[in-house]
């Protein structure tokens, strides 16, 4: 039997950081438990809202944060406030699929212009990699605002 998975980012700012990559991958805040959000509400007020309401001290509310894919075929990502800075490169990345199907010169100029879309959101280019077939059609190296690698692939 199969697992789902949720992917777990360490932050300094959840919300920030869930903010990025929420438009990076097209996902969605989800709703507070129990709250139903009319067509076009604002998840994140809602949340702001229900903290509130639960008794949540303002300097806990941004703790934690979530993003879901509307689709339901990804995972879901958590992000939890740690203290620390990150220290070294990530054992484990996310592959931004940027590119499906595509191949050569036309690939790494898709690949160009969604790096150029995720710089505008805060992420960092790092390094491109030219095609190398029959094991590689290229990719390029980024990081998100709080320094964790992904490549866009």
């Amino acid at each position: 039997m199969s697992r789902t998975i949720q992917v777990t980012f360490d932050a300094h700012d959840p919300r920030a950081l869930s903010i990025f990559w929420r438009d990076v991958l097209g996902y969605v805040h989800p709703a507070p438990p129990g709250v139903d959000l009319p067509e076009g509400a604002d998840p994140l007020a809602a949340w702001d809202d229900f903290l509130e309401r639960a008794g949540v001290p303002a300097d806990q509310r941004n703790t934690r944060s979530a993003i879901e894919d509307p689709d339901g075929a990804g995972p879901r990502l958590f992000f939890q406030q740690v203290p620390e800075d990150k220290t070294a490169k990530n054992r484990v990345h996310l592959d931004v699929r940027a590119a499906p199907g595509l191949e050569g010169e036309e690939r790494m100029a898709a690949l160009e212009a969604e790096c150029e879309r995720l710089v505008k959101l805060g992420a960092t280019r790092t390094r491109r990699h030219e095609p190398e077939p029959p094991m590689s059609g290229g990719f390029i190296v980024m990081a998100d605002p709080e320094g964790n690698e992904f490549c866009l692939d």
